[in-house]
């Protein structure tokens, strides 16, 4: 009996014809699942599987297999095939991508976004910095806020005499500049910094408060326009994996890399700020928007980090760095319109 039905089950297997080979990306996240760039990345994993007809999916893991600053190395050494991190996460090893990491750029995640990646892939120097894996694209979160459990902040004096966590990258260097004690922690880590007074305050952008838990223990929180600043994040592909595909599966990761990828991240980001500032209002954050004056101190501190930042990035093999820079800027314009 046990023999006629494995030969009944052997009969319906071949019949049903062989099953089609399917290729599996295994995509790392080092935020919960709920976070918007883990919520992104799947979206372009469903994207990817849907264009493909299924020939192509994401194995998306249980939790990150690096810590946020180990995530580049993590990719590149194979342990996971696909994921994205933050570029200030590891001091001095990218230069040219804090580009988009000045602030008063813009005021949502997707047209930044979407500029910076065409800037950065237009320019192969920007590639050189990503040795050893492939770029899907470049992208940033929205507008930089000040938050603290302590105080309004109206004026630059205002921002010394407290504990705040930096993410890294250009956002170090503006807050130094103004004056601020600072201290360098990946933003999973804000909600034991603050609640246990470790910390008294953090630079994020709104989405960041209901990410992190957070939107219950800040009091004050002061926006500017444009963003006191940004942060650069990269969406990467080991690169061994990307050379074993076959020339469509090429084709298919090709074709919503770049701006569409760009456009997934940006646009699940704005969408959370927009709900993160609901919240801060239900919550009774006192929210203030820094005013003309404060504006021109911030911009007077910081306009030498500019220039630096041309000098380095020239020194790194970016060409006519300032012209790049103006670039950038003209895009996010268009992008904004």
């Amino acid at each position: 009996m046990k023999r006629h039905v494995f030969s009944l089950a052997a009969v319906a297997a071949l019949a049903a014809g062989p099953v089609a080979a399917q290729t599996v990306l295994t995509v790392s996240s080092w935020l919960p699942p709920t976070h918007s760039l883990s919520m992104a990345q799947k979206e372009w994993c469903d994207l990817l599987e849907k264009n493909t007809s299924g020939k192509m999916k994401c194995n998306i893991l249980p939790r990150g297999v690096a810590a946020p600053p180990g995530t580049l190395d993590a990719v590149k050494n194979g342990l996971a095939d696909v994921s994205y991190t933050v570029h200030g996460y590891t001091p001095g090893r990218f230069v040219l991508t804090q580009m988009a990491e000045f602030g008063f750029l813009g005021d949502s995640a997707e047209p930044l976004s979407v500029a910076f990646n065409k800037v950065a892939m237009k320019y192969p120097a920007f590639g050189q910095e990503h040795q050893g894996v492939h770029v899907l694209t470049y992208f940033t979160h929205g507008p930089g806020i000040v938050f603290n459990t302590k105080r309004a902040i109206t004026k630059v004096e205002d921002l010394s005499g407290l504990k705040f966590r930096v993410g890294g990258g250009m956002v170090n260097e503006i807050s130094k500049t103004l004056g601020m004690n600072v201290t360098l922690k990946p933003a999973p880590e804000s909600y034991e910094l603050l609640s246990g007074g470790v910390m008294d305050g953090t630079l994020f952008p709104a989405e960041s408060t209901e990410s992190f838990r957070i939107d219950k223990i800040v009091k004050h929180a002061t926006t500017f326009p444009g963003g006191l600043y940004n942060t650069s994040f990269v969406f990467l592909m080991n690169q061994a994996r990307y050379d074993k595909l076959s020339a469509d599966e090429k084709k298919a990761v090709d074709a919503i890399t770049g701006e569409t990828a760009a456009r997934i991240f940006g646009r699940g980001w704005d969408k959370v700020d927009r709900r993160a500032f609901a919240l801060m209002q239900a919550n009774n954050v006192q929210v203030v928007k820094a005013d003309a004056k404060f504006v021109a101190d911030v911009k007077a501190k910081t306009s030498a980090l500019e220039a630096k930042w041309v000098k380095d990035a020239e020194a790194k093999g970016l060409k006519d760095a300032a012209k790049v820079l103006a670039e950038f800027r003209s895009e996010i314009a268009k992008a904004s319109k």
